[in-house]
């Protein structure tokens, strides 16, 4: 709840719906996924020694 200087009305603080979090937080989510991705594919690599599948060799 918050008062405004000029004019004395309060205005309430309207909480956010679970969606709209989630919806804020959907960008992080998807760079996080991609960052993962990229770990996995680089460790995949590394531990082959060959960037062909193993079911390709």
């Amino acid at each position: 709840m918050r008062t405004e200087p000029h004019t004395g009305d309060v205005r309430h603080h309207k909480p956010k719906h679970l969606a709209e979090k989630f919806e804020g937080m959907v960008g992080i989510i998807m760079v996080a996924a991609i960052v993962l991705l990229a770990v996995g594919l680089i460790y995949g690599i590394l531990i082959t020694g060959s960037p062909d599948p193993k079911w390709m060799q």
